[in-house]
């Protein structure tokens, strides 16, 4: 994606400056301003927009959009987002990320995915810059101490993963489960959480792993190969923590094409209702999906997205990651500040946002290391026409 920045401007100019482009800071520089004065910076957001699950890229971009157009206009600010594609590849996430630091930027929406965080969080600590993501699940992230200033608006897999598993024990009953990982951080962590609660209810677990990255028939075969050589009669359920929803139906349809009877049970990279929708199959996501919502604030949502793209719920919790960006910003401007990269940060610390006044519908508000206060998770059961309906998740 093109960028609106000059590349020439360096780290130290920024850190003197604290944000904006020359012709910002102009209208911007002084600390002593009025709140109703103009206040005009930018942001970034890192998301694959392009690549093997860019369908959910785009719907955070396009959620991300609409926020930073509602904010601006309820708070008078004048912030511009920069699109940064890292097709959920950590090495370009690093590439997008140092860029982001050599920019304006006073704040950054994602990465989507826990790998590319696990890349890129020490980069933007060092920096001094809030990440907020709406969609990076992995525990560590917010304990391990590598991504100093790392928050995340969605609850992390050590919610999601043991609910889950709950869920497959309490409802589905199985003997065996098959658990696939697609071999990166996300899908691995989700399979270290689950395993032990399976087992641990006389649950006979099969582990596998395949390759995510593979594409073309490097890919088609694996998933085949799945499906003949591990997916047994005795395993009812098959778990699939992946990124890419293509993937799942994928597998999926070979499972049906072999015979082989298994009920299918995807997490949050799979929320895809266009690309994943076995009938039967059961998929978790860390956000609601507001599509039939009767609140004013879902509604408008639902709308205004539209102009930017289609609605997905894959893309609500970005929605959020990114209004509470604008937000920080704005009570920077209030308070009669220029919005730096520190001031920021120190904002978005102090979250405090109502569930009625966001479409999460739970309080935001952050513990110490980035992770939410409070952390529900989503289930949904794909009926016999393809369509997601929700269902409680205990």
């Amino acid at each position: 994606m093109k960028r609106i920045f000059a590349f020439a401007v360096t780290l130290a100019a920024l850190t003197a400056s604290g944000c904006g482009s020359s012709s910002s800071t102009t209208s911007t520089s002084s600390t002593t301003k009025s709140a109703s004065t103009s206040c005009t910076t930018s942001i970034a957001i890192e998301g694959p927009f392009t690549g093997p699950v860019a369908q959910l890229g785009l719907e955070q971009l396009h959620f991300a959009q609409l926020a930073v157009a509602n904010d601006n206009a309820a708070n008078k600010t004048n912030v511009t987002l920069d699109q940064d594609d890292t097709q959920l590849m950590p090495a370009i996430a690093v590439s997008k990320g140092e860029a982001i630091v050599a920019s304006p930027a006073v704040a950054v929406v994602g990465p989507a995915g826990s790998q590319e965080v696990e890349a890129v969080g020490p980069i933007f600590g060092k920096a001094g810059i809030a990440f907020v993501s709406g969609s990076a699940t992995l525990p560590a992230l917010a304990s391990d101490g590598k991504n100093p200033t790392f928050f995340r608006v969605v609850p992390d897999d050590d919610v999601q993963g043991p609910q889950d598993a709950n869920y497959v024990i309490n409802h589905l009953h199985p003997k065996a489960v098959l658990i696939i990982d697609d071999d990166e951080a996300y899908s691995q962590g989700l399979v270290k959480v689950m395993t032990p609660i399976l087992q641990k209810a006389g649950i006979k677990v099969n582990h596998q792993t395949y390759n995510g990255t593979d594409t073309g028939a490097t890919l088609a075969n694996a998933l085949s190969s799945l499906v003949t050589s591990q997916l047994t009669p005795a395993e009812t359920v098959t778990m699939l923590p992946w990124q890419t929803a293509a993937n799942a139906q994928t597998f999926g349809l070979d499972a049906k094409q072999q015979h082989k009877t298994t009920t299918l049970f995807g997490t949050d990279g799979t929320d895809s209702p266009t690309q994943f929708k076995i009938p039967g199959t059961y998929v978790s996501n860390f956000g609601p999906d507001i599509s039939t919502s009767t609140s004013t604030l879902d509604k408008s949502i639902v709308s205004g997205v539209a102009k930017y793209g289609p609605y997905g719920a894959f893309g609500v919790p970005t929605y959020e990651a990114t209004d509470v960006v604008m937000k920080a910003i704005a009570s920077v401007c209030k308070a009669g500040q220029t919005p730096s990269r520190a001031n920021v940060l120190a904002a978005v610390k102090k979250t405090d946002i109502p569930a009625a006044d966001n479409p999460m519908g739970v309080v935001i508000s952050f513990q110490a290391g980035g992770d939410l206060t409070g952390a529900p998770g989503y289930l949904f059961h794909i009926n016999s026409k393809g369509t997601y309906v929700s269902i409680p998740n205990h």
